[in-house]
């Protein structure tokens, strides 16, 4: 087993670790990536599927996301909008598939009326909100032990609007059913997006994509670190001290002054602390779990959709697939569309057989699109809840009562080990943004401490 030094050891290869890496390394400080995964990205993955290229994992760049926009930028790649001509598709309650424009879903106008009320509501919520202290938002406790579900039915006793409403932060973003999540971690995703009028406006959150796939950001970064990144390396132990701390791999120990932790929280449990993390972290990380969303890649021979007037947007809550987009790549003469299957709904169809399970999905995805749809030329799950080094998707969130609870801790470092990744991110929470500032913060605070 090989053994070297270095100032910083950063455990895990995604966006945060490998920006860490890289502002550190522009400090003038030595660092050791290592990485579980035979590749870097983390939550990032584009790969090619039976001749499809597709972003098995994160995708989208939305105008507020500047650090990942910057990154972009400094890494010399392109982007591309999201194809969004024609008309979006809505079905209800009751099975009826409804075209429309805008927004907001094509519901009856007293349904409209509340939905439109309760966005207001939570805009002027969300407006109090700093997402990098939700615990100090006015009434934080309470809207902690309140679920998001039960706080929506609260409001309105119109079940449409309630189901419509919660699907923005439910199926679309935590990825768990909206009771069992809090109000407070609800408008804390909203905060993190600018508001909660952004989720609802899909042209805002899903605007853009990379040419060739987001997976190049880590992938580059990675190269500016050259031998510095190991891959293969998942991390066994820790023996820390306030001077330091050895981390101990499969092949390798490196000794450093300072670790940085850019993994999901619910994996730190797969690395033994020499000592023990303190009781707080204990406590604080048994409050935290992943959610759960099958990311559905249906590719066809062309963008069907398009001869029929429609830009593939389609939402449903009461749909196996929630939602729907056109995914087709930059340039590419086939047509492809991406759906999500989110938290309850992918426990479910995970326990049929792989081709049962296809059928329904593409029987879901014909009630927006037509019977086409079912005709596909490359079909693909994204499964990260089988992923051993993810084990959900897309982020981690806290439980109802945790984020007041323990929220203010969950960057605090110990001893010598720092935390970041997007499930710690304020602003940027859960995107790759979020990744890239927490690997920034982190770096500085380092820098910060070796330099006093």
């Amino acid at each position: 087993m090989s053994e070297i030094t270095r100032d910083v050891v950063i455990v895990g290869a995604g966006a945060a670790g490998l920006t860490a890496a890289n502002e550190l390394r522009k400090a003038g400080l030595s660092v050791a990536v290592l990485e579980a995964r035979d590749r870097v990205g983390g939550r990032l993955w584009t790969d090619v599927i039976d001749g499809a290229m597709l972003e098995i994992g994160g995708q989208w760049v939305s105008p507020d996301q500047h650090a990942l926009i910057d990154t972009v930028a400094d890494l010399g790649l392109e982007t591309y909008s999201r194809y969004r001509d024609g008309e979006s598709v809505y079905i209800g309650p009751n099975g009826a598939l409804t075209r429309f424009t805008g927004d907001i879903f094509p519901v009856a106008p007293e349904t409209e009326k509340i939905m439109v009320d309760l966005i207001d509501r939570l805009d002027a919520l969300v407006a109090q909100v700093d997402p990098d202290r939700p615990w100090e938002t006015p009434d934080a406790e309470a809207l902690d032990r309140v679920s998001f579900q039960s706080w929506l039915e609260e409001q309105t006793d119109d079940a449409e609007a309630v189901q419509n409403i919660a699907l923005f932060i439910a199926g679309a973003m935590l990825t768990k059913p909206a009771h069992t999540f809090s109000t407070l971690q609800a408008l804390l995703m909203a905060a993190s997006a600018g508001s909660f009028s952004h989720l609802v406006d899909a042209d805002f959150i899903l605007d853009k994509r990379v040419v060739g796939g987001l997976q190049q950001v880590p992938q580059l970064l990675a190269e500016r670190l050259g031998d510095d990144v190991y891959l293969n390396q998942p991390v066994r132990s820790i023996e820390w001290s306030d001077e330091g701390a050895t981390v101990v791999a499969d092949g390798m120990t490196v000794r450093g002054r300072r670790v940085i932790l850019a993994l999901a929280p619910v994996l730190y449990d797969r690395i033994s602390f020499v000592p023990a993390l303190p009781r707080l972290q204990h406590q604080m990380h048994q409050h935290l779990s992943m959610g759960f969303v099958i990311k559905v890649h249906a590719v066809y021979d062309r963008p069907f959709w398009r001869e029929q007037g429609l830009s593939a947007t389609a939402f449903s809550p009461y749909e196996l697939v929630h939602e729907a987009y056109d995914n087709t790549n930059h340039e590419d003469e086939r047509g492809t569309l991406v759906g999500f299957v989110s938290d309850q709904h992918a426990d479910d169809v995970f326990r049929l057989s792989a081709e049962e399970r296809k059928d329904r999905i593409l029987e879901s995805l014909s009630h927006y699109y037509g019977p086409e749809a079912k005709n596909t030329v490359v079909y693909y799950e994204s499964d990260w809840g089988s992923e051993e080094w993810t084990r959900g998707a897309y982020a981690a969130s806290f439980d109802l009562g945790g984020l007041h609870r323990y929220g203010a801790d969950l960057r605090t470092p110990v001893g010598p080990m720092h935390f970041a990744c997007s499930d710690l991110a304020g602003a940027g929470y859960q995107h790759v943004d979020g990744a890239i500032r927490m690997g920034r913060l982190a770096a500085e605070n380092i820098v910060g401490e070796l330099r006093a």
